[in-house]
């Protein structure tokens, strides 16, 4: 027989099987031989209290064996003389939006702006090192999209837009670890997920699907109120009555392409704030009360919440053991954001600290119209890059004083491998974030008292949360309200926040596309 359980064990416990073994035979009453296996269906992390414990959903096998369950990729059938559909970005949209169409019989052709995983590295170091940003291979940009190098989190609240297990079993099916099937917050790593891209890439190829690598789409063809084609840098068409956008949050020339064209966007607020690196130990001791985390824990994260005055201010993108990394995508920028590889191994961690935005905030950008919270968050980019110095150097800032409107005297060593430069930052912030976020740190300390520390570094900006436009489509054909057969998709649309929800909106675009075509 099979039996579930809900059970909530130290960290130990969890750790070593065969005291989890030994916990459930007493918990249950069973005969030591009578369990043949016990398998874990999900695991997370509980450090409410003041000893951390670890929740476990797992099934028992009692008096039968356990077969363990093979994941396979779909059979997909050979699509080289199939219909084809144009899909413009490589990211998990648009990557998981072929995978999609080829399962049902349809021939993606992928145009990506950037390098392959492997070729973009040189622009990283590039950008890391030289501190050249390549327009069109960078952190945001190339095969596997932003998610590709910075991180990999799989953590969705968008349960309902798609079929979740589906995108982890397909990751898994591609080279992913088991686990993230199992992890309450599953995580694959910066160091793992170039690989499991380009299994993926090779799987559209091997069964006639196209990538074209370093192909910059620059314009769309229309006839009237549907879509033909698109027109890529080198002047070349290419036709398709299908056309997948699926762009990402930084794609500034394709925003500003669909504005010019009269193709309907829509200004959408984002969050912008800064990005703050602590000691990881630090991290640790606040969230697990304790002196030194002990070795069945993992590297402690966290996830906060306040209101100040009429504004949100929370933790984004969070990164235990983890690095900070310059995402610019245009020179004279300066753009943070943070990775952690798979086993999280750094001395810090880093966090995303952002405030609400609200329309009337990019009043002072209206004539821009809908491209105006764009334009907002390329002036603090901007500024940003002339305070630090003309190049990829952030401006920083101990935590402490920031909070206290002074310029640091020295800056701590920081993982954020282009380099800081010591500056007040309400300089490089509109004041009235720079106040917010001040007032925001205080209440944070209140929930996690420790967090406010001059350890702790103030990198600026962080202004990637999300895209700063929404592209209108129709709710039921996912078409866009005014091109038909053109599908807005993905986080660069508005309908994602992360690789998991962008890739089930790829996947729910291909859908659409093949109840269409047939």
């Amino acid at each position: 027989m099979q039996k579930e359980l809900q059970i909530r064990v130290l960290p130990e416990v969890a750790g070593e099987s065969h005291l989890l073994e030994e916990y459930i035979i007493d918990k249950e009453g069973l005969a030591p031989d009578d369990l043949r296996y016990i398998e874990i269906q999900r695991r997370s992390i509980d450090a409410r209290a003041r000893q951390a414990y670890v929740n476990l959903k797992v099934r028992l096998y009692i008096g039968e064996e356990f077969e363990p369950e093979e994941i396979t990729l779909p059979d997909y059938p050979n699509m080289s003389n199939a219909e084809e559909v144009i899909i413009i970005g490589a990211g998990p949209a648009g990557l998981f939006a072929a995978l999609e169409l080829m399962e049902k019989g349809l021939k993606p052709i992928v145009i990506e702006r950037g390098k392959n995983a492997k070729d973009r590295i040189a622009d990283l170091k590039g950008i890391n090192v030289d501190h050249i940003v390549n327009e069109d291979s960078n952190y945001c940009f190339g095969e596997g999209g932003a998610g590709t190098y910075s991180d990999g989190k799989l953590y969705t609240r968008s349960k309902k837009r798609g079929d979740v297990r589906k995108v982890l079993e397909l990751l898994v099916g591609f080279g992913a670890v088991k686990n993230i099937l199992v992890e309450s917050h599953p995580h694959i790593g910066t160091n793992k997920l170039p690989g499991i891209i380009a299994n993926i890439r090779e799987c559209i190829l091997q069964n006639g699907g196209e990538i074209h690598f370093n192909t910059r789409v620059t314009d769309l063809i229309t006839d009237s109120s549907s879509i033909k084609g698109v027109i890529i840098k080198d002047g070349t068409t290419l036709k398709a009555d299908h056309v997948i956008l699926a762009t990402g949050h930084s794609a500034r020339d394709i925003f500003e392409m669909l504005y010019r064209k009269g193709i309907e966007i829509e200004l959408k607020p984002l969050a912008i704030g800064v990005r703050v690196e602590h000691p990881q130990s630090l991290i640790d001791s606040i969230q697990y009360n304790c002196e030194t985390r002990g070795e069945y824990l993992p590297p402690a994260a966290y996830s906060i919440v306040k209101q100040v005055g009429d504004r949100g201010v929370y933790s984004f993108c969070m990164c235990p053991g983890g690095v900070i990394a310059p995402c610019a995508t245009a020179p004279g920028e300066i753009v943070t954001n943070g990775w952690s590889s798979s086993r999280r191994a750094r001395s810090t961690a880093n966090s995303g600290i952002v405030v609400e935005l609200t329309p009337k905030d990019f009043k002072p950008f209206e004539k821009y119209g809908p491209l105006a919270a764009m334009e907002f968050q390329r002036s603090i980019e901007q500024k940003a890059w002339k305070e630090g110095g003309k190049t990829q150097t952030a401006p920083a800032q101990r935590l402490r004083d920031f909070i206290k409107g002074d310029v640091s005297k020295d800056l701590p060593n920081t993982s954020y491998a282009p380099g800081i430069t010591s500056v007040e930052l309400g300089s490089v912030l509109p004041d009235f974030i720079h106040k917010t976020l001040k007032e925001g740190f205080l209440q944070f300390d209140r929930s996690m008292r420790g967090y406010l520390t001059n350890d702790a570094v103030v990198h600026a900006p962080e202004s990637r949360t999300s895209s700063p436009v929404k592209i209108p489509r129709d709710p039921e054909t996912l078409q866009h309200i005014q091109i038909k057969g053109l599908y807005p998709c993905g986080e660069g649309a508005g309908y994602a926040g992360g690789i998991v929800s962008a890739a089930m909106d790829g996947m729910k675009c291909a859908m659409q596309i093949n109840a269409e075509a047939n």
